[in-house]
């Protein structure tokens, strides 16, 4: 976070406070994309259009309105380190009825459209049961 002073107090300056149109951004929830819009007068402040077609309203501090989110999901991308996300491929492909087990037990995660694993709880719940409803089993396993 970029720090600056007014009146002798330290403030924080919110991540995409100065954010234009056209600049690059990473969402650890759909990968690449630009900025498309910016309102700088709105509680979601900018708007962001991914490799992948969806637009997706942001807040000034990059925290995304899908989902369940309650951090920053959503950076410029010469900021983004991945090192320490989970790409890896899905070891076993789980049966719909294991599915819904792990589900139950909070116990299983879901590949987001970026390719990172992440809880089912915080994923959008239209998505999920899009994957159910499609059989696309290979985007979920158990929690590692």
């Amino acid at each position: 976070m970029v720090k600056y002073k007014i009146n002798k107090k330290e403030k924080k300056m919110a991540y995409f406070s100065k954010a234009k149109k056209g600049q690059k951004v990473y969402g650890l929830v759909f990968g690449k994309g630009k900025i498309k819009e910016v309102y700088p007068d709105s509680y979601y402040s900018i708007i962001v259009e991914f490799n992948n077609g969806y637009e997706v309203p942001y807040t000034e501090d990059g925290v995304p309105g899908w989902g369940k989110f309650k951090k920053q999901t959503l950076f410029y991308r010469d900021d983004v380190d991945l090192s320490k996300e989970d790409f890896s491929p899905v070891d076993e492909v789980l049966s719909p009825k294991e599915i819904i087990k792990l589900r139950n037990k909070k116990k299983l995660e879901v590949r987001l459209p970026s390719g990172i694993w992440k809880s089912v709880s915080k994923a959008d719940k239209k998505y999920v049961e899009e994957l159910l409803e499609d059989e696309k089993y290979h985007l979920f396993r158990k929690k590692k």
